[in-house]
């Protein structure tokens, strides 16, 4: 079991007294209304941090943190208690699979028309293949290894046959690069849809081919490469996920997955290309992963709880975000997020919430600690006054509510002189907003 309640949370939630030395190193600004800086600057948060006992210190912040107010903190991060199951990839396992003599039982997609040349549409060898894997009781659809198989956009649909799904990826699967065969469903390229207990798996490449997409505007592309809709029991590991036409890899409306050794790679300049993005989800982990893209490193948006990131790499991109949330006055629900032991080298941003005004719901619950930054602009954001538009944004009276928020032992160096900025909302300024062990040095390039 690994256990994320760490003897810092189990004293913020049993008001225990922390040491008199605590103490903060960092530059930090405020950009709020004079309620907003109260939240983090009044004598309570002191007094709370020394472990003077009172009625208006901090912890009542902690004890009032989900939506009814009745849960306290330790029984909402209890829910972060899940298995840890780290599997690393051995590449030797794969030495004897991927050639047309492929073990009993498995399916290859070559016995069913595919070419793997690069050239020739082997869409419809993928589809009849995933086919026979889905209804059979063996559901092992292998992917040759030394060959590139050109495929258009795909929906491999469950349910199956099989009590489990297994997919190895050996080999490179590459997008189509004519628009004209995206003109049914611009919004995936690789549709995963209803598959429970699917494991994929093997150190192959799935390349999005997005160079010929960035030229032209993002707004027009709107593609995902790999995306995960209603996968339960869901396990991805040992891939190469490279040049999406935007999003790489989407976990959407599944529970209980696991994501390790993915390697997520594209320019710095391609628009749009977040590494893993999760949006309504449950009980997902992201372990030992690097990411380089022009993008969020991992994205966490509306109806997201129980998320962990553990292990992982990022950079270039714009760091590790939650959101944004609340655009188009919507209402947005993200909790127990855990970052955990993460190096964020040369990014736009570093750990960052990002809300629009307008919107409503909360973001609470979320804890980044133990993470290293080289190099990195903005290290610390939160934006309860995000707008990404052309035009200026007008002024709401509704926010998305952001509360219970953690940062610890966060140490580097950051590329901008303002380290830590908190840009809260004037009607709805944030809560319950708890740093320790913050070591941030600007560093003039």
């Amino acid at each position: 079991m690994f256990t994320l309640i760490t003897p810092l949370y189990q004293a913020l939630i049993s008001h225990k007294m922390l040491p008199q030395s605590l103490f903060l190193s960092l530059f930090f600004t405020l950009i709020s209304s004079p309620s907003c800086f109260s939240s983090f600057q009044d004598d309570n948060l002191a007094n709370f941090l020394d472990g003077t006992p009172g009625p208006s210190a901090y912890p009542p912040f902690f004890g009032t943190i989900d939506k009814d107010r009745a849960v306290d903190f330790e029984a909402s991060f209890a829910n972060l208690q899940m298995e840890y199951e780290a599997e690393i990839v051995d590449s030797t396992r794969y030495d004897q699979l991927g050639t047309p003599a492929t073990s009993l039982g498995e399916v290859n997609v070559d016995d069913f028309g595919a070419k793997g040349d690069g050239v020739t549409d082997d869409t419809e060898a993928f589809k009849t293949a995933w086919e026979e894997t889905c209804s059979s009781n063996t559901a092992v659809l292998v992917v040759p290894q030394n060959k590139k198989y050109h495929v258009k956009p795909i929906t491999f649909s469950g349910p199956c046959k099989s009590d489990s799904v297994k997919l190895k990826i050996l080999g490179t699967i590459k997008a189509s690069e004519d628009p004209s065969d995206y003109a049914k469903d611009r919004s995936r390229w690789l549709l995963f849809y209803n598959i429970k207990n699917f494991q994929v798996e093997g150190q192959g490449t799935i390349d999005g081919n997005g160079k010929i997409w960035w030229k032209n505007s993002c707004k027009i592309n709107i593609t995902q490469a790999v995306s995960f809709v209603q996968c339960d029991n869901l396990k991805v590991y040992g891939l190469n996920v490279q040049d999406a036409q935007q999003m790489h890899v989407s976990f959407e409306e599944s529970m209980n997955v696991q994501a390790s050794n993915i390697m997520v790679t594209s320019s710095e300049e391609s628009p749009n290309t977040d590494g893993i993005h999760v949006t309504r989800s449950e009980n997902v982990q992201i372990i030992k992963t690097v990411i380089k893209t022009g993008d969020d490193c991992i994205s966490i948006v509306n109806g997201s709880t129980n998320i962990e990131a553990i292990d992982v790499t990022c950079g270039p991109g714009h760091g590790i975000s939650i959101g944004s949330l609340g655009k188009g006055k919507s209402e947005a629900r993200v909790s127990n997020v855990m970052v955990n032991t993460a190096k964020l080298i040369g990014t736009t941003n570093g750990v960052r919430i990002k809300t629009w005004q307008g919107g409503s719901g909360y973001a609470e619950n979320i804890v980044f600690q133990d993470i290293k930054m080289e190099n990195v602009s903005n290290p610390i954001i939160i934006d309860q006054n995000y707008c990404d538009q052309e035009t200026p944004c007008n002024e709401q009276n509704s926010a998305v509510q952001i509360r219970n928020i953690v940062y610890k032992n966060i140490t580097g160096t950051s590329a901008t002189k303002m380290t830590i900025i908190f840009n809260c909302s004037k009607t709805l300024p944030c809560q319950g907003i708890v740093q320790k062990d913050i070591n941030l040095v600007y560093k003039e390039n």
